[in-house]
């Protein structure tokens, strides 16, 4: 793992766990590394941590976000893994719910991390040429206009620069889930707090 100040991770660290002993290892591997901060955001996996604030007491070597904001060092982070995925943890079928939920974002995040990609950027699974982000992040992208937008969900790794916004797809595995892709590294610089 390359070393870093902050890293990030957009979910999926457990194999559709509703134990708490994947929870225990993945905190485990996150103390044994460098970086100053962690920040993780569950994914449609980890079942386990849907049961509620509590089972967030877990993690001592990074910050959960679920739905909520940051404050590292001078970024504004915001995360949440809501997928549009039926059946998944954290799932949200609803695009009104969805719509709701991603209006609370604050204007004035510098780090967008959602487990989901926004539709159309890095949204493609491979060997398919449909787009399965969800329209409602997009909207919110668009609105809040983060630096940093890092998201996984979908085995597309990859990375779109626009205007506004570097897009991350940080995912790392294949399409038959193993580790295929080395972690991305970026460099953000500092900024004034607005």
């Amino acid at each position: 793992m390359p070393d870093g100040d902050l890293l990030i991770h957009a979910g999926d660290f457990t194999n559709f766990s509703k134990s708490e002993k994947e929870i225990v290892d993945f905190n485990t591997w996150l103390g044994e590394l460098p970086h100053r901060h962690k920040i993780v955001v569950p994914g449609n996996h980890e079942f386990f941590l849907e049961a509620g604030p509590s089972k967030r007491s877990l993690f001592n070597n990074a910050t959960v976000l679920i739905n909520e904001t940051a404050q590292i060092e001078d970024l504004r982070i915001w995360g949440s893994p809501v997928t549009a995925l039926y059946g998944g943890a954290f799932g949200m079928s609803s695009a009104a719910d969805r719509k709701r939920l991603y209006s609370e974002i604050p204007v004035h995040i510098d780090v967008l991390i959602s487990h989901g990609p926004p539709f159309g950027i890095l949204d493609v699974a491979p060997n398919s040429t449909l787009h399965v982000g969800c329209r409602e992040l997009f909207d919110a992208v668009m609105r809040v206009k983060p630096r940093l937008c890092v998201f996984g969900h979908i085995h597309s790794q990859g990375l779109v620069h626009t205007a506004n916004s570097t897009f991350v797809n940080a995912a790392v595995l294949g399409p038959h889930g193993e580790v295929e892709k080395a972690p991305i590294v970026l460099w953000l610089s500092r900024r004034a707090i607005k």
